[in-house]
C-alpha cells in the first residue's frame, strides 16, 4: 500500500527519551496528530515536563505563537498501551536505547500490531537498517530517519536498505521539510550516515588523547573550542549526545582504540552518569565548566 504526503496523518513516536520526546513535539508543531509511546510513565511525565520548557523558548524566540502552541498540545497523546498506539499508526518513528536487541524486540512487537498502511522508520544513531528491518515482518516499508537535535540542529537523514522500496525513500525526503528538518539523502547504508560519521571520527580521536594520558579531558575540549571558535568540545558533545549512547556505539567495535574508550565510558555509565540527559556526565549540568567565562582561556 502506497502512501502519499496527504495520506500522513497519524505519527508514532517509540520511546519518550532525549530525541523521541523532541521528534514528537516538532510533529505536532507540524500539524500531525502524534502519539508518544514509552513502556515507562515516569519518561511520559518527563516528556511533557520537557515540552513545556521547549514550548516556552519557542515562545521567547517568536518561533512559534501560544495558539500554536496550544494546537500542538491538543494533538499530543501519550500512552504506554502498546496496542492503543499502533491502532492507526500512519508513520512510526523509533527512538528507543541504542541497542540492537531492544530495538529488534520492539520492530517485532509493532510490526504484528500496525496495520498494513504503516510505514516503519528509526531513529537509531549508528545502527544499519537491514540490522532491525527483518524484525518488523515488513522489511519493505522500513528505512532509517535520523533525526539530530530537531530544534537546534535541524537536519534527518534518509537511510533505505537494499529492499526498502523506492517510494518511501521519496516520502521521507518530502517529509522533511514539513517536520522543519534539512533532508539528507544516504544513498546506501553507512554506519553513522554523514554527520555522526565524521563526529565518531573526532570523538575517538579525542577518547584516544584521554585513553592515552595526553591530555585532560578539559584541556582536550579546550583546545577544540579555542581553535574551531566552538561553544563546546568533544567531551562536552558527547555529555549532549548521551554517554550510554556512545559506550553503545563504541561498544560494538573491535578496534583497539574504540575497546579502550568504550571501557573508559562504562564506568560513567555504570555510576549513572550519562551527560546533559542526567544532570551530570564529564561536565555537570545545568552549567556546566566549559560555559563559563575563561574557560577557554583556562582561567
Amino acid at each position: 500500500m502506497k502512501l502519499e504526503i496527504q495520506d500522513l496523518k497519524n505519527v508514532l513516536i517509540l520511546g519518550a527519551g532525549t530525541l523521541g520526546l523532541r521528534v514528537g513535539l516538532q510533529s505536532a508543531i507540524s500539524g500531525f496528530n502524534t502519539t508518544i509511546y514509552d513502556v515507562s510513565e515516569e519518561a511520559l511525565i518527563k516528556a511533557k515536563r520537557t515540552h513545556e520548557g521547549i514550548l516556552k523558548s519557542l515562545l521567547s524566540l517568536e518561533k512559534i505563537t501560544a495558539k500554536e502552541a496550544d494546537a500542538a498540545r491538543a494533538r499530543l497523546t501519550f500512552t504506554t498501551n502498546a496496542e492503543t498506539a499502533a491502532a492507526d499508526a500512519d508513520f512510526i518513528n523509533e527512538s528507543v536505547t541504542e541497542d540492537i536487541d531492544l530495538k529488534r524486540k520492539v520492530w517485532a512487537q509493532f510490526g504484528e500490531l500496525c496495520p498494513d498502511k504503516t510505514i516503519f522508520t528509526s531513529n537509531t544513531s549508528y545502527l544499519l537498517p537491514s540490522q532491525l528491518a527483518d524484525a518488523s515482518g515488513r522489511p519493505e516499508r522500513f528505512c532509517n530517519y535520523h533525526f539530530h537535535d530537531v530544534f537546534y540542529s535541524n537536519v534527518v537523514d534518509v537511510m533505505p536498505h537494499s529492499t526498502t522500496e523506492p517510494w518511501i525513500s521519496d516520502l521521507l525526503m518530502e517529509l522533511g521539510p514539513i517536520l522543519a528538518q534539512t533532508p539528507v539523502f544516504v544513498k546506501k547504508e553507512n554506519p553513522g550516515y554523514v554527520f555522526n560519521y565524521i563526529l565518531m571520527a573526532l570523538i575517538g580521536a579525542a577518547g584516544a588523547l584521554k585513553t592515552n594520558d595526553v591530555a585532560s579531558i578539559e584541556d582536550i575540549d579546550r583546545s577544540w573550542m579555542g581553535n574551531f571558535k566552538m561553544e563546546m568540545g568533544p567531551f562536552g558533545i558527547l555529555d549532549t549526545v548521551g554517554l550510554d549512547t556512545a559506550w553503545h556505539i563504541l561498544s560494538s567495535q573491535k578496534d583497539k582504540k574504540s575497546q579502550a574508550f568504550s571501557a573508559f565510558l562504562k564506568g560513567y555509565v555504570g555510576a549513572g552518569k550519562l551527560g546533559v540527559k542526567t544532570g551530570e556526565g564529564f561536565y555537570a549540568y545545568p552549567n556546566p565548566r566549559y560555559k563559563e567565562k575563561g574557560f577557554v582561556a583556562g582561567s
